[in-house]
């Protein structure tokens, strides 16, 4: 018996040790490759980078951006229209109050009717954007009738493809998902409009369930947390199914449903030049299908430089609280926000997240609209010192930024500022911030994909021109 366990423990000795070394080896391995990544890394920074001036010498329009910040002109539209200057006759910009039109119609008066009605407008803001045209009482009822038979998923969808392979990013799970429904499709690959038309239809009612069960499974997988799932109800509206299907309770105030409603119309859709809604056209114009196309937007709003950009100012925000003891003191806020401009605190990138954009200057118009409405919800959730705090820097911010910087336009809050501020005051997750935008513009992703199917029948083809000299090939055994 005692020489029977000797050998076992023996045997289980050289086991572990084996594992051990097996462990140790592979670890190796790791470093090693790491370090070869590393050197590699270096050698692309070096072999790829590309200098400044060779840009201006082939008059290279970086960002497809004209010199005087304005964008190149690739392509026109009839779906929205973004203002932010205009140009004189020696073409210099002139910065005006923000503008944005959907279809013509100011964001504005668009949001004023569904407040002075005390209705929801998200649905109709999508007949709008994709048919091209306000719906009468009638056709407004029918497609809302319509968009409630498309709130639940295909048979075991949620099953098969969100709760089996969660995923800790929920944008991530959204493009796959969207992949996956070209296989539940029985006619994925027409681009006739019909049929465009419908797939659309479907992806704007599918968008809630999506990144709803999607934050689920992650929550239930990745945090350990309790597993709720709640059926959509075709009779409530996108914003009023978002906020039961999310919250374990499912329930929700007006206030709460109202001011979501008008965060997802106002980012329904900012042109075809933002880079989400031109990804749409520039896949759109190969030819490809509805699913291919919305999952490469999906992609693109994902950056921290277009769809992200909310949750870098709940981030700033969150580090300010840190490192300013107190919030109403204006000098400590005006010091913070000088650091970050000098890289000294948060990310030390130098940026003050939430303001300034591309085309706007004097004021965003999403900004100003969705600004009226924070404060009443500020009061209903007990943050008004929150929104003190946002208030002063909104209007400090472009103080601190002309004072330490350079620029050659105003700056002025953008909708990010706020809309993040909305989102953890609905006590969204953090993870939700940019899903939640993607159920809004996915309408406008849809009209801009029909667009470009109408209009155009060439290929998005832009060129880049090659600034490395031709080599000469040198065999193997001489290098």
């Amino acid at each position: 018996m005692l020489r029977d366990y000797l050998t076992k423990r023996k045997t289980f000795r050289k086991t572990v040790k084996a594992a051990v070394k097996e462990e140790v080896k592979s670890r190796v391995t790791a470093a090693r490759a790491q370090e070869l990544f590393e050197k590699n890394a270096e050698q692309l920074r070096k072999n790829d980078y590309i200098e400044s001036e060779l840009y201006v010498k082939n008059n290279v329009k970086r960002g497809l951006r004209n010199s005087n910040g304005t964008g190149v002109l690739v392509g026109l539209t009839k779906i929205g229209e973004v203002i932010g200057y205009d140009v004189d006759e020696k073409k210099n910009k002139i910065p005006v109050e923000g503008k944005l039109y959907y279809r013509g119609y100011s964001i504005e008066d668009l949001v004023n009717s569904y407040i002075e009605e005390e209705r929801f407008g998200f649905e109709e803001i999508t007949y709008l954007l994709i048919l091209g045209s306000l719906p009468t009482r009638s056709e407004l009822e029918y497609f809302k009738k319509l968009l409630g038979t498309k709130r639940e998923l295909p048979q075991g969808f949620a099953r098969d493809i969100i709760l089996t392979a969660p995923s800790n990013n929920i944008m991530n799970k959204m493009a796959r998902s969207v992949l996956a429904l070209y296989c539940y499709d029985d006619n994925p690959d027409d681009t006739s409009i019909s049929n465009v038309f419908r797939q659309s239809i479907d992806l704007i009612g599918y968008f809630p369930a999506l990144i709803a069960y999607a934050y689920q499974a992650k929550s239930s997988f990745y945090d350990n947390m309790s597993l709720h799932l709640h059926n959509p109800i075709p009779e409530l509206s996108t914003s009023e199914n978002i906020l039961r299907m999310i919250r374990p309770t499912g329930e929700y105030t007006e206030l709460e449903a109202r001011l979501l409603d008008l965060s997802m119309i106002l980012h329904a859709e900012h042109g075809g030049g933002n880079n989400s809604s031109f990804t749409t056209h520039l896949i759109s114009s190969t030819g490809t299908d509805t699913y291919s196309a919305i999952a490469a937007a999906i992609g693109s709003l994902k950056g921290p430089k277009h769809g992200g950009a909310n949750i870098k100012v709940i981030q700033m925000f969150q580090d300010m609280k840190k490192e300013v003891k107190d919030w109403e003191d204006e000098d400590e806020v005006r010091e913070y926000l000088k650091r970050l401009l000098h890289k000294e605190v948060f990310d030390k990138r130098g940026l003050i997240y939430g303001m300034g954009h591309a085309i706007y200057s004097v004021s965003d118009p999403r900004a100003e609209v969705l600004r009226s409405f924070v404060e009443s919800l500020a009061k209903e959730k007990g943050r008004m010192k929150d929104y003190r705090l946002y208030s002063m820097v909104e209007w400090m911010a472009p103080q601190v930024i002309a004072e330490e910087r350079r620029i050659y336009k105003g700056v002025s809050a953008n909708v990010d500022f706020y809309s993040g501020f909305v989102y953890s005051m609905l006590d969204l997750p953090l993870e939700l911030y940019t899903p939640m935008f993607a159920v809004a513009r996915i309408v406008g992703w849809s009209a801009h994909r029909m667009e470009e199917l109408i209009n155009t029948d060439k290929i998005i083809r832009p060129a880049y021109k090659n600034v490395l000299p031709e080599a000469q090939y040198v065999p193997l055994k001489e290098r």
